[in-house]
């Protein structure tokens, strides 16, 4: 490595700045300084290791997208008139959650030992590669790290551990827009981490993968996550539009005899007011009323009617993660054109959007899967 001209706005930064440059073309050459240990030690960003942590990475963050969707199939309907959430795929997901939010955390403690190029040096070649510790962090906690420390927090576990368990006394102890709130506002800043991070190694390497069948392969996997996540709210809406009507009717039952309790629809009341729950299910109207495959009822379903005429949100974890990515990737790749919709806002709206999305991710995959092969093609 060349060494660096330094041209600091003053002596000392000046000093600093060219000791870390000769620092660094040392180390490169193979004569690193003694009594600079793996704590002190700064790292170039276009260097191999740092290279091969963004490949790693990435990786970690394709994975952790993936994971967040999963929170959305943990409500099911575990009886009648009743829901629940299952809590061995809560423990498993929490624990491979937990374990990128380690990575995460590793990223950002890398960024504030990696240099970075001087913006004012960019016209001289290279750039003046900054080694300064203290530059560097200055510079990340004003850039990125607002961002990068909202992806790290682990506000889905303490969701689903602890706010919804304190919330269920009140009725509300499978309020599913809380957790996709919740989810939603943790995946905008891992989209924010993960898309300059892709955009950040083709500018390093060249290219994303090495081999044109790897490449077409990573463009097949995002669109395979586009349809896991389009999948996963679709069902956690499902539930949603279930557990409204239920809601809704239990409203209209309340001062009826037996009246209707917000508990009885948590599958735990079972247990705790067989009785009471008893009685109150052979007399309500609220089974026929919500039930998808009446079509007299005045609650409509709509293209959310699947979920329960299938026995999607009765099924197993493995079987309705499977059926629902399946029901992403249909609608996905044909935009949308078999859904049949009510007059439901939010559903005309998530029909909308999966249109959009779906033509936007297509071309998009098309275009660049047939990029990759080209340059196959042009190498061989």
């Amino acid at each position: 490595m060349d060494r660096l001209l330094c041209r600091p706005a003053s002596r000392l930064r000046r000093y600093r700045r060219c000791l870390y440059s000769d620092s660094a073309a040392r180390s490169a050459e193979g004569g690193e300084e003694e009594g600079v240990g793996w704590r002190h030690k700064i790292l170039d960003p276009s260097s191999g290791f740092v290279n091969l942590w963004n490949h790693i990475f990435l990786v970690t963050c394709l994975i952790s997208l993936s994971i967040d969707p999963l929170y959305f199939y943990l409500p099911y309907v575990g009886g009648k008139a009743c829901m629940s959430t299952d809590k061995s795929a809560s423990v498993a997901i929490t624990y491979f959650r937990t374990l990128t939010d380690f990575f995460y955390v590793l990223h950002m403690l890398l960024k504030f030992r990696t240099a970075f190029v001087a913006p004012s040096s960019r016209v001289f070649g290279r750039g003046e590669l900054v080694m300064d510790s203290t530059e560097i962090a200055m510079r990340y906690l004003k850039s990125d790290f607002i961002i990068d420390f909202a992806a790290t927090l682990p506000l889905p576990q303490i969701v689903i551990w602890y706010v919804i368990p304190a919330t269920k006394g009140n009725g509300s102890g499978h309020d599913n827009n809380t957790i996709a709130l919740i989810v939603l506002i943790q995946y905008l800043p891992r989209l924010l981490v993960s898309i300059p991070l892709n955009q950040r190694i083709i500018k390093t390497t060249g290219f994303i993968a090495k081999t044109a069948w790897a490449g077409a392969a990573y463009n097949l996997i995002l669109f395979m996550l586009a349809s896991h996540v389009l999948g996963a709210s679709w069902y956690l809406s499902s539930i949603g539009r279930q557990h409204s009507c239920w809601t809704m009717q239990c409203k209209i039952e309340q001062n009826a005899v037996p009246p209707c309790v917000p508990s009885f629809l948590d599958c735990e009341s079972v247990t705790s007011h067989t009785l009471e729950r008893e009685y109150w299910l052979n007399t309500t109207s609220l089974l026929s009323r919500c039930d998808p495959n009446n079509e007299d009822s005045d609650f409509k379903f709509g293209m959310f009617a699947d979920a329960f005429t299938s026995e999607v949100a009765s099924s197993r974890f493995i079987e309705k993660y499977l059926y629902c990515l399946w029901w992403g990737l249909r609608n996905l790749s044909s935009y949308g054109q078999n859904l049949m919709t009510s007059t439901y806002i939010g559903e005309t709206v998530f029909c909308i959007s999966v249109c959009i999305i779906g033509l936007i991710l297509f071309s998009h995959l098309i275009g660049n899967m047939q990029t990759y092969l080209q340059s196959s093609d042009g190498e061989t």
